[in-house]
């Protein structure tokens, strides 16, 4: 991800088909030491493409990925009921405060 962010920089920057070593440039005065692979990679997928059409099919391939707001609260809901049944479980096993503070510590404050 950070040599497309380089890339993208560098574009920004005004190379309209930026080199190795504008991406390399970029990612060292951050304090990133770059893979020569990693940069060959990236330049050969974005070579002769025009970064405005890659970001503009990625906005599409995006709108079709769920967001998950809607896919998360089904389960959420289905689980409220759960919950309120095991802390109504825990009331009625709870003993009256006077009793279980006195377990709780060993012994009684003003004793």
């Amino acid at each position: 991800m950070r040599y497309v962010a380089a890339y993208l920089l560098a574009v920004l920057g005004g190379k309209a088909s930026p080199a190795a070593a504008d991406i390399e440039k970029i990612l060292s005065s951050v304090g990133i030491e770059s893979d020569t692979d990693k940069v060959k990679r990236v330049l050969s997928e974005l070579n002769g493409k025009s970064v405005d059409e890659l970001i503009e099919q990625g906005r599409s391939k995006l709108a079709s990925v769920p967001a998950g707001g809607a896919v998360g609260a089904a389960p959420a809901a289905a689980s409220a009921p759960a919950a309120e049944e095991k802390k109504e479980e825990k009331k009625k096993e709870e003993k009256p405060e006077s009793e279980s503070e006195d377990e709780d510590m060993g012994f009684a404050l003003f004793d």
